[in-house]
């Protein structure tokens, strides 16, 4: 477990006793957090330890319900985001704030428009826009709509549009969920850069390698309580998991026993544009099998294809050997399909509906009697997933949108196992989701293969790749560029090497 020394020195920023009780909910109990100039304080816990709240408390989104923040010795208030922001606080929140349909260079200084004489000086902002983007390594117009944008777009957009209110704090939730490998790198430099000018940085993180990577000390939070602070270099990942999730995990990825039967999907000759280039693969019942390669590989447009979500140029779908056109989701729903998507919020839920329509929709059809609903039966069974997949909601009609990312996840995931579906696409599955909830994902998905379920497993997470499948594709540029099948032989690099091909 994490010891938890006190830092007698002069915190840049301390909040002192903090607790936040929200209805049926205590989110924070007497938290407290101490971060220093030029240090980088990683911010861990299970979904629903409080990590957002307390974030949000500090950015002027929610008022505690007692306790004190400190700036520089000072004691501050922040009734608003805003005077957060005055402050020199900015937060990159792991679910976006942009609006959809401005540019993004009007997103980036919304609220903060340089003007002269009352209008905009946006050729000022767009060589700022560049500048900015320059420095994190990428290349965004600056015009473009924000909804043109891929989530890894979306999310430099957010970075950027932090580094542009000159902040001394910088709260990063999840910065690189959406990103690839170098552009990973590429934050990392920027973080250092950050560091050297003396800037605070709070990171959360649920990938526990960038944790080790960027952190100078990790605090744990768990069920709204502060259970470990303690320098990075004083921390195993062991230990790390063990104080986040209150008990030991003996594998982080629980091995099965593979037993592959027999062929459920083909996919031949798959195209459109030049997104899916002439893809062939095929999954069996009792495997799980793995699709690795960088953003925009092409393993989400291929699987799309597949869910009918996309309309192919050309090829071929089989199920259990027999040809079939998949037009839509609703054919590939009849086929026994489901497609858990990348972006839950955007395209798995209904953020404003409740937990209980969200989970129904894709299964209305065994629900109607008659123009009715069968609410009882809807009720029983979300109750029943919501007990063995150990979603933390307050009630069934609470707002699929109120929930953490976590428990987000696993409602997606209950509405398609209520379907009774034969071949699940998990499109990076733990994305933004603890280790504790990976942990449980993980065993769900060892379930379904043992019932003889097939399984794809789209993940950007390498050790994740490796750990879970029986057999790993590796695509680059639209096509598949190679197979593996002695997954126990194979290494990250090997992996990388494929998929840079």
């Amino acid at each position: 477990m994490l010891s938890d020394p006190t830092d007698n020195t002069s915190p840049l920023l301390a909040m002192r006793c903090i607790s936040k009780s929200f209805p049926g909910v205590r989110a924070l109990s007497d938290v407290s957090l101490e971060l220093m100039r030029g240090e980088v304080l990683a911010l861990v816990g299970e979904n629903g330890a409080g990590k957002s709240t307390l974030i949000k408390v500090l950015g002027g989104a929610h008022p505690p319900d007692s306790g004190e923040i400190h700036l520089d010795g000072q004691r501050v208030r922040f009734p608003t985001p805003t005077v957060a922001q005055h402050a020199g606080v900015s937060i990159i929140y792991q679910e976006f704030n942009l609006i959809p349909d401005l540019t993004v260079r009007e997103n980036i200084f919304l609220g903060r428009e340089r003007t002269r004489w009352g209008m905009i000086r946006a050729g000022d902002e767009d060589r700022e826009v560049r500048e900015l983007f320059a420095k994190i390594g990428t290349e965004i117009h600056p015009e473009a709509r924000c909804r043109e944008l891929t989530v890894a777009q979306q999310q430099k957009v957010e970075i950027a549009k932090a580094l542009s209110q000159k902040a001394r704090i910088v709260v990063m939730d999840e910065p690189t969920a959406a990103l690839a490998t170098k552009e990973v790198e590429q934050l990392y430099a920027v973080i250092e850069d950050l560091k050297a000018h003396g800037i605070g940085i709070i990171y959360i993180s649920h990938r526990l390698e960038e944790i080790f990577e960027v952190a100078d000390r990790v605090m744990v939070l768990r069920d709204g309580e502060r259970v470990g602070c303690d320098e990075i270099g004083n921390v195993t990942r062991e230990s790390l998991i063990e104080t986040m999730v209150g008990r030991p995990i003996e594998s982080e990825f629980p091995r099965h026993t593979a037993t592959p039967g027999a062929e459920r999907l083909r996919l031949e000759g798959l195209r459109r544009g030049n997104a899916v280039r002439d893809v062939s693969l095929t999954v069996r019942s009792g495997e799980i099998l793995g699709m690795a390669g960088l953003a925009g590989a092409g393993r989400t447009e291929t699987m799309r294809i597949a869910f009918g979500a996309d309309t192919p140029d050309a090829g071929k779908i089989y199920i259990d050997g027999n040809p079939v056109r998949i037009r839509n989701p609703r054919d590939a729903i009849r086929q026994r399909i489901c497609l858990l998507t990348e972006d839950r919020k955007g395209q798995g839920l209904v953020l404003k509906h409740s937990i209980r329509e969200n989970f129904g929709l894709p299964n209305l059809d065994r629900y109607l009697r008659g123009p009715f609903i069968d609410e009882r039966m809807e009720r029983s069974e979300l109750a029943q997933y919501a007990e063995s997949l150990k979603i933390k909601i307050v009630g069934q009609d609470q707002p699929a949108g109120n929930l953490s990312g976590g428990n987000q996840q696993k409602v997606v995931l209950a509405k398609w196992l209520a379907r009774q579906a034969d071949i699940l696409v998990f499109d990076e599955p733990t994305r933004g989701i603890d280790v504790g909830a990976k942990y449980e994902i993980y065993l769900l998905m060892n379930r379904l293969v043992e019932e003889g379920k097939a399984v794809i497993m789209i993940s950007s997470e390498l050790p994740e790749i490796l750990g879970m499948s029986d057999r790993i594709l590796v695509m680059h540029e639209g096509r598949i560029k190679g197979e593996i099948v002695d997954v126990a032989a194979t290494t990250q690099e090997d992996i990388l090497a494929m998929a840079i091909a």
